[in-house]
């Protein structure tokens, strides 16, 4: 059953907290996080992105990066900017991105839990991702960014989380991209309780963002826990930063394919290997699928929909029926030659947020020769998928909107 506890967030003067709430360090490039933090001294990309802060040569997995992020997060608690609560709390995290609402609780989760399967994964980590997360968490000595996870919703704690939502919030504002983000406390030593036992009786939570980030903490753990001979297993280190939301409120976007080149086929040769797989049809606007087994696909300034043909996919198979299994089964492996989207470099991945627009852009640009755009996997495919102990292919869940990083740190000592 999930193991949750209340910690002491250090986190932003009131004042402050939209100046220092951040994108993950992960959706952005190096210059991308650079000009969002340029004029902003206490944004928490100084933290989470500190290459920023140093040399533009700099390699971003390099020593000195990792002391930038722990010595600008000591200037952060030292000069104010960031304070920790006295007492051991929760916190209640709302986003609102248009229409669409989200409400999670913010808890530190547990590693065994993790290590035992009560929480469950849905995509492999790659190493030197991991690596460099291990490295970062274990010299800044804390869990920086939140990892976001989900359950089946269960109503009872909806419905505490509701209750406290009606009360004065300690932060609330919009952030440039529209999304609102509200923080409540709950320092209510019989709400805390109360919560605790209701997740007691949750039997699986699931990773639905922060992979790396949560396969990081687990080694921490362990690197701190083989260095502590008095180790009880009571220690903030075995415990790692997470915001809970139910089912119900994800919202999960497209995570779109761009590809360099055609594998050395011309275009009319290429066009002939997937018509073996897929009806191709021609469109005059740009295509985002709007149900699942259809792909948009932009090649030479034209746009084409993918429909897999019959016997190109087993439709009982959580894995391959999912839409970013069928276009790397019968296209992207095939006839593009992506063996493995981890790691081949010839293939990125386009986040929904990003629009349609986007696709045309990377392929008109030059860069890439041909884009697809997919239908979004759904939650419920994710936990089938993870109850399964199955892997998704990478990048195949774009989850919007994004948690601001820097609202709530968790110390480890």
């Amino acid at each position: 059953m999930a193991l949750i506890k209340p910690f002491k967030a250090l986190r932003p003067k009131r004042e402050l907290a939209e100046q220092v709430a951040a994108l993950p360090y992960d959706v952005m490039s190096v210059a991308e996080a650079t000009a969002m933090a340029a004029g902003k001294p206490f944004s928490f990309l100084h933290i989470s992105r500190p290459e920023i802060d140093l040399p533009p040569a700099t390699d971003p997995h390099a020593e000195p990066v990792y002391l930038k992020g722990e010595e600008n997060l000591q200037r952060f608690i030292r000069e104010g900017v960031l304070l920790q609560d006295e007492a051991e709390c929760y916190y209640v995290y709302r986003q609102r991105m248009g229409n669409m609402t989200q409400t999670g609780l913010v808890v530190c989760a547990s590693v065994d839990d993790y290590q035992s399967g009560v929480i469950k994964k849905h995509e492999l980590t790659r190493a030197d991702k991991e690596e460099d997360r291990v490295r970062h968490i274990d010299l800044l000595d804390a869990n920086d960014e939140p990892v976001f996870y989900t359950f089946r919703n269960e109503q009872a704690i909806s419905a505490i989380l509701a209750g406290v939502a009606e009360g004065e919030p300690v932060y609330d504002f919009t952030t440039g991209d529209g999304v609102s983000h509200t923080l409540w406390v709950i320092d209510n030593r019989q709400s805390i309780d109360r919560l605790t036992a209701l997740f007691a009786a949750i039997p699986t939570l699931y990773v639905a963002d922060g992979h790396h980030r949560s396969a990081a903490a687990s080694r921490v753990r362990d690197l701190r826990k083989a260095a502590n001979p008095a180790h009880t297993g009571r220690e903030e280190y075995n415990y790692f930063l997470t915001v809970i939301f139910p089912d119900i409120e994800m919202h999960i976007m497209p995570y779109n394919r761009v590809v360099q080149d055609l594998n050395g086929h011309s275009i009319a040769e290429f066009m002939a290997r997937v018509a073996a797989r897929f009806a191709i049809e021609p469109v005059t606007a740009p295509l985002q699928p709007a149900e699942r087994h259809q792909f948009g696909m932009y090649l030479a300034g034209k746009w084409y929909r993918l429909t897999p043909r019959d016997g190109s996919f087993v439709a009982n198979d959580a894995v391959t029926r999912l839409d970013v299994s069928i276009l790397q089964d019968n296209l992207l492996r095939p006839v593009l030659g992506i063996i493995n989207p981890r790691t081949d470099q010839r293939i990125h991945f386009v986040g929904g947020i990003r629009g349609i627009g986007e696709l045309e852009r990377e392929v008109n640009s030059g860069g890439y020769e041909v884009a697809f755009a997919l239908y979004p996997t759904a939650i419920t495919e994710l936990m089938e998928l993870a109850d399964a102990g199955k892997i998704m292919p990478p990048k195949s869940t774009w989850f919007e909107p994004k948690l601001r990083s820097g609202l709530f740190v968790h110390l480890l000592r």
